[in-house]
């Protein structure tokens, strides 16, 4: 009788596995059916054209870490993450684009370049430092370099003077809010005073998104375009965190999801989007 009382048992576990396994190919079936409905007012991915920027150069690298390592590094990193993303969230017409030329001639050169694409979207990736008076000095394995620990975070720039601010904006907007959600948070200090000719407009105070009219990479493409800041490298904490695959990979997944949610809004007809506005 025992035995009998196993096999049943053992039976009714099968059992159970079975009806498992079936309920979640029900659940993944459902999920694609509704996915192939939702297609012709979804986001048409494979047509979507996402420049992502690769900040500085080789010979320009930009600033330099708490540790001694170049902005370069760090945007190069991140900027191929974030392309890798979005080419297996079905965007495969995104361009990773890396200038060789040094500013202001390679400034101009990225816009122009990312205009003859006819890209529907520019991200150029940073990471930020502060005002050369704010940073203090310190040895690292016997190297001296400079932090500043007051200001982590991550901020957003658009420019006004771009062929569609409006789109810059909104995307700025929602990528903010997907860093947000994530848990990161945006560094107030471009509104402060001690920000000197480096203080800026904060046009959407929930998102950490800031106005930036000068900036040639946002101001000559003719496509919305926002310049992101994705941490500060001389603050010695947050360095170590911008290092690591775990934070480039919120980064990037917040970046997908954000041009996820901006081709779709992009791609309404002008009709449902005005209605979308006024609720």
């Amino acid at each position: 009788m025992g035995g009998l009382r196993q096999a049943a048992i053992k039976l009714r576990l099968i059992l159970a596995i079975a009806l498992v396994a079936t309920a979640s190919q029900i659940v993944r079936a459902e999920d694609s059916r509704r996915a192939t409905e939702a297609g012709p007012d979804a986001c048409p991915r494979s047509a979507f054209r996402v420049v992502v920027d690769v900040g500085h150069t080789v010979d320009v690298p930009g600033a330099m870490s708490a540790r001694g390592i170049a902005e370069y590094a760090f945007n190069l990193q991140l900027a191929r993450d974030i392309s890798q993303g979005l080419l297996d969230a079905g965007f495969q017409q995104t361009v990773l684009l890396i200038t060789a030329t040094a500013p202001w001639r390679g400034l101009i050169e990225r816009a122009a370049r990312a205009n003859s694409m006819h890209a529907n979207l520019l991200i150029a990736i940073h990471h930020d430092s502060v005002p050369d008076n704010l940073l203090r000095n310190w040895e690292y394995v016997g190297q001296k370099n400079q932090f500043n620990d007051n200001y982590p975070g991550y901020a957003i720039f658009m420019s006004n003077e771009n062929a569609d601010p409006a789109g810059s904006l909104q995307f700025g907007s929602l990528l903010g809010r997907e860093l947000e959600s994530r848990g990161l948070h945006y560094t107030p200090h471009y509104t402060l005073a001690l920000m000197g000719h480096r203080r800026r407009i904060l046009v959407d105070a929930e998102a950490g998104v800031y106005r930036y009219d000068q900036l040639i990479v946002l101001r000559q493409t003719r496509m919305p375009a926002v310049l992101l800041e994705a941490g500060s490298i001389v603050n010695r904490q947050e360095e170590l965190e911008l290092g690591t695959p775990e934070r480039r990979s919120l980064t990037s997944a917040a970046i997908v999801a954000a041009v996820e949610n901006f081709c779709t809004v992009r791609t309404r007809p002008a009709s449902a989007r005005a209605a979308a506005s006024a609720h």
